[in-house]
């Protein structure tokens, strides 16, 4: 991976960074390549389209700073194990949610099927597992083993509260925990167990305020679009049935919205769902509270285990996820 083919804020990273990350990031896109091969052509071109769909790799990046500018192979490892999870995560979703693009592509389950499609994402979670199957490597296994139950438990909720626009903040954020916040936590995890280094719950605090932080400036891009900077349509979390904080808080002001059927809408309903979102001032209590967080996260890295360099580095992550994601 080279340093003009990263989306921002992981360049400004790795510009920061000088040449050890951008090594270990290639590395790390070197060994997502290899999971593709040997699999046969059916689930082999699906897993590589998938992966060459690209990303914005946030979540390898955690785990190579956690694990420090002397990240051993077994961070480089984990940070592949971790990205993996990930993108299986996403496969496996589209089929549930019957999503015909991610990412401004056709997604797997459009193009080959359901079957396929789950099929494939059982690989990429399976190589994830193998990734890590080193010696000395049992804790990190361990811990992303948890973080994937906790994404499936998170799914199963946002199942259960499919279609429902009275359930409450607390419900949607509990979820926003398990399915997103609960894997940057653990990048951050593994990568310093990786390491042997110091600080290790302090960073797993560090990414779990990201991640929630990128999840409530995520669904606030949901509203605003446009598809040609989400890849998806606008209001793509309503037309499944899901609801986020910015129809939550915006039921404050405008409480016919509590109301709304979701089953059935139509793209022009959704969107003008969406602009009643924005007119009611929701978004910008959302964004607020997304700095709030990457701000609480920044203090964790006052703590003595941190150097100057990876404060610095953490640092920009948290700020741009701010800057590209509001």
């Amino acid at each position: 991976m080279t340093r003009s083919s990263v989306p921002a804020p992981v360049t400004a990273v790795m510009e920061a960074a000088g040449a050890w990350l951008p090594v270990r990031m290639a590395e790390v896109e070197e060994r997502l390549t290899a999971q593709t091969v040997g699999h046969g052509p059916r689930l082999g071109e699906e897993a590589e389209a998938t992966l060459a769909a690209g990303g914005k790799r946030l979540r390898p990046l955690l785990v190579l700073m956690a694990a420090g500018n002397s990240a051993p192979e077994r961070a480089v490892r984990a940070a592949t194990a971790v990205e993996l999870v990930h993108m299986a995560t996403l496969v496996h979703d589209d089929v549930l949610d019957g999503a015909p693009v991610r990412r401004g592509r056709p997604t797997v389950f459009a193009r080959s099927g359901r079957g396929r499609a789950l099929a494939v994402g059982d690989l990429l979670l399976s190589r994830a597992f193998a990734e890590l199957a080193v010696p000395g490597a049992e804790a990190e296994i361990a811990e992303l083993s948890s973080a994937s139950v906790a994404l499936a438990l998170g799914e199963l909720a946002q199942r259960r509260d499919a279609f429902d626009t009275t359930i409450s903040e607390t419900r949607y954020l509990e979820r926003c925990s398990l399915k997103t916040a609960r894997l940057f936590e653990s990048a951050c995890r593994v990568g310093r167990l990786a390491s042997g280094a110091p600080g290790t719950e302090e960073l797993a605090a560090f990414g779990r305020d990201i991640g929630l932080a990128f999840q409530l400036l995520d669904d606030v891009l949901d509203v605003t679009g446009p598809p040609e900077r989400t890849g998806k349509a606008r209001g793509t979390d309503l037309l499944d049935g899901t609801v986020t904080l910015p129809l939550i808080l915006a039921r404050r002001v405008d409480p016919a919205l509590e109301g709304v059927e979701l089953r059935g809408l139509d793209q022009t309903a959704a969107e003008a769902i969406c602009d009643r979102i924005a007119d009611s001032g929701a978004l910008e209590e959302v964004r607020a509270r997304a700095r709030d967080g990457t701000e609480r996260a920044k203090r964790i890295l006052v703590a003595d285990a941190f150097t100057d360099e990876e404060c610095h580095l953490l640092g920009l992550i948290a700020d741009g996820v701010v800057d590209r994601y509001s």
